[in-house]
């Protein structure tokens, strides 16, 4: 799969931003049909998403991995004609299924972030909430030049757990991947977007090089390797919203519902991290 496509752009005039500019990064979980009702308002329908592909196709976006990103602004090079980063979290099956026949199509590239306890497969552990992926579909997708990242081992809040647990989540999670794939991965995604410096800290020391959180809000070169928003994509996600969001301008109701439940989650899970350290105490 080659890197990005062309299409064609508005008075042939491509432009080609510089490192400091803001990029989309669209955060996708499940396709499918009919997914399960736990993932239903975070899934996308195969339709939508290949609506969307195209809507990208046709105004000239150049899709990336999460590591050509990084790359470029850890180098403070220059980026392609209107960058965005397709990015899938946990492994659902339709990722294989459903995606990587639509990215081909187009030749996309993208970004899959699996959860590597929730695959399945020898190292499955349970607490899936829909079909997932095998490691032969995961092999395919890697081979087909989907960048394959980690997504923690089993899923938890990792801002919850203590440091022993912590440290395990993200270091299995890589070492399965690199000893499946034959690579180590260097892309993380946080599971439900949640970090903080003490996660970061561990996500770094296991070897990931960049990380991805959600801020629905695109992705700027300031925030730092390991803490790039991205904007959620989901099944209420129209298509004029989802053109909205790549073109940065505002998404609307939708993820400004979603950043003031992120903030308020955040008071919310300081005061758990503060209320555990007395009682530790």
């Amino acid at each position: 799969m080659s890197p990005g496509a062309k299409g064609p752009v508005p008075g042939g005039v491509e432009p080609v931003p510089n490192a400091r500019e803001p990029v989309p990064i669209l955060m996708y979980h499940a396709l499918a049909h009919r997914p399960a009702p736990s993932v239903r308002a975070l899934s996308v329908s195969p339709d939508a998403f290949a609506e969307q592909l195209a809507l990208l196709g046709e105004r000239g976006f150049t899709p990336l991995t999460t590591a050509a990103l990084a790359a470029v602004w850890r180098g403070g090079g220059r980026l392609p004609a209107r960058p965005v980063l397709i990015t899938f979290d946990d492994g659902y099956e339709g990722v294989h299924r459903h995606a990587l026949p639509a990215l081909a199509r187009h030749g996309f590239a993208a970004t899959l972030f699996v959860s590597t306890g929730w695959l399945r497969g020898p190292y499955d552990e349970g607490g899936a909430l829909d079909t997932m992926l095998d490691w032969d579909q995961v092999r395919q997708l890697a081979a087909a030049g989907v960048e394959i990242g980690g997504h923690s081992h089993t899923h938890p809040q990792l801002d919850q757990v203590d440091d022993g647990r912590l440290g395990h989540e993200a270091a299995r999670c890589r070492e399965i991947v690199a000893a499946e794939l034959g690579a180590a991965p260097v892309s993380f995604a946080y599971p439900y977007g949640y970090s903080t410096r003490r996660v970061r800290r561990a996500v770094r020391a296991a070897g990931f090089t960049q990380a991805l959180a959600v801020g629905n809000a695109p992705a700027r070169r300031a925030q730092g390797p390991y803490a790039l928003k991205r904007l959620t994509v989901r099944r209420s996600t129209g298509i004029d919203a989802f053109a909205r969001l790549v073109d940065g301008r505002s998404p609307g109701r939708v993820l400004a519902a979603d950043r003031a439940l992120t903030k308020a989650y955040a008071v919310v899970r300081g005061a758990r991290r503060a209320a555990r350290r007395i009682g530790e105490g």
